[in-house]
């Protein structure tokens, strides 16, 4: 088996051979990942079951589904997007160069993906990759090592070999791999992990995409309707076990609201999963003991009052969907993301203490807003900063391949999904070709120096304002 500084010494050799460069050559393997996907989509289904338990309709439609949906997209537009851009502004001196922006792409890439989506969240960032011309290794998750072998098993087969790896194994691996120079790292994960990432690229200046988390909130305020309210949370919440990084973190609502939203969430978490929960097909698990026991000791640290499920099995890795009350912003339950079916609920009285608690926190990377007032929503959307935001749903914006999807703050750096990743994966080159003519307004600018030649210059070289 090649080291890891072979494989990338490989990967190296192709990219500058300029094999990634040609449309056609992109479009090709683009199809090869699509049909990757199409033809092992049982394999995955399996592979993801093993690892969270995961529900087919979750697997296919967070998995399989936006996976595809962000390959159709890259291949309807991938031309358009590698078409220089000549719409530039220019003065009277540039007014007969051609000027323009080309993509080029970085180089050999470093994607490591997450557990919680261990094939969307590798193969996403691998759409933008490969439409940007770029050769690729892909890191996944250990954590869900059906997912990883099976990913492992795949890629080479359907990839061209020279130009993307798969590199298989836990944290000292990764931390081997970072010691190499890449010409860009794209990571998804926690703020922890984050911290390291960074210090391993800062010797070799290498730009980082990071893709973080954070506490969402959903704000629910103003008239509403509570039935469809609180069946968009529960699904937005619970779905993957709520181990998702846009999954609403805790509620935000007035005590009236709190008490109408409570009986609508018991009988929308029975509707969805049954009297037992635990027994429904459509409820997943936690990854590993480790995560379950995590989220156990906050929960058993809490000082709020669990007045929906609360039951737990380790064996099983097991816990089911809870709604905590009159829990306060020290509480143990906020001071870090949940990543977890756990749902506190914390009380304001008006709109604007809301805003205010949400201003306090480090940005997240979704904020969510429940409310039939558009103006709630409006508000809540100027006086606030999120990675993303949705009015009266979750999670579902991550799903559209033209908007961007990332951090900002505390939750992220840089973006990707459709047109976005192609740009994160891309160098826009500045270019300018001169023509030899005009030779004799040019002179303007050669010693000796004058300030006749400099205002001449000035008048040249500053752009006219459009009225």
């Amino acid at each position: 088996m090649a080291s890891q500084s072979e494989v990338i010494d490989r990967l190296r050799a192709t990219f500058r051979s300029g094999l990634t460069f040609p449309e056609q050559f992109r479009m090709t393997q683009l199809q090869n990942l699509l049909s990757l996907v199409e033809e092992n989509e049982q394999l995955i289904q399996d592979a993801l079951h093993k690892d969270l338990h995961k529900p087919k309709f979750e697997s296919v439609l967070s998995e399989i589904q936006i996976t595809l949906n962000d390959l159709y997209f890259a291949m309807e537009n991938l031309r358009t997007w590698m078409q220089p851009e000549y719409n530039i502004g220019k003065n009277l001196a540039t007014r007969m160069d051609d000027c323009f922006i080309r993509r080029e792409p970085l180089g050999v890439v470093l994607i490591i993906g997450a557990w919680n989506y261990p094939l969307h969240l590798i193969l996403l960032p691998l759409v933008a990759a490969i439409a940007a011309g770029n050769c690729a290794i892909l890191k996944p998750s250990e954590i869900c090592q059906a997912t990883e072998q099976l990913l492992a098993e795949l890629i080479p087969k359907y990839l061209s070999q020279d130009c993307y790896a798969v590199l298989c194994g836990g944290a000292e691996d990764t931390k081997s791999l970072l010691k190499n120079k890449f010409d860009h790292i794209f990571y998804t994960g926690s703020q922890v992990v984050a911290r390291s990432i960074l210090l391993a690229a800062a010797p070799h200046l290498t730009p980082v995409t990071l893709e973080l988390g954070g506490k969402s909130p959903c704000f629910i305020y103003g008239h509403i309707d509570i039935q469809k309210a609180a069946k968009r949370l529960c699904w937005s919440k619970f779905f993957n076990t709520g181990q998702s990084c846009v999954a609403p973190d805790y509620v935000l609502c007035t005590a009236q609201t709190r008490d109408a939203l409570l009986p609508a969430l018991r009988e929308t978490l029975r509707t969805f999963y049954g009297p037992d929960p635990g027994a429904s097909l459509d409820m997943g698990r936690i990854v590993t003991p480790r995560h379950w026991r995590r989220l156990m000791d906050m929960l058993e640290k809490s000082k709020g009052k669990v007045v929906i499920g609360g039951g737990s099995c380790e064996e099983d890795r097991y816990i089911a969907p809870t709604v905590l009350v009159d829990v306060q912003e020290s509480d143990a339950l906020m001071q870090e993301e949940i990543f977890g079916p756990i749902l506190p609920i914390l009380t304001i009285e008006s709109l604007e203490e809301g805003i205010d608690y949400i201003n306090r926190q480090e940005k997240p990377l979704a904020l969510y807003v429940f409310s039939d007032e558009t103006s709630v929503v409006t508000t809540v959307l100027n006086n606030t900063s999120s990675g993303g935001f949705c009015g009266n749903d979750g999670i579902v914006h991550m799903a559209l391949p033209g908007l961007p999807f990332g951090g900002v703050g505390a939750s992220g750096m840089g973006s990707y999904h459709g047109r976005w990743g192609f740009e994160t994966f891309s160098h826009r080159r500045g270019c300018m070709n001169r023509s030899w003519l005009l030779e004799r307004v040019n002179v303007l600018r050669y010693p000796p120096y004058s300030d006749s030649n400099l205002g001449w210059l000035l008048v040249g070289c500053t752009l006219v304002k459009k009225n």
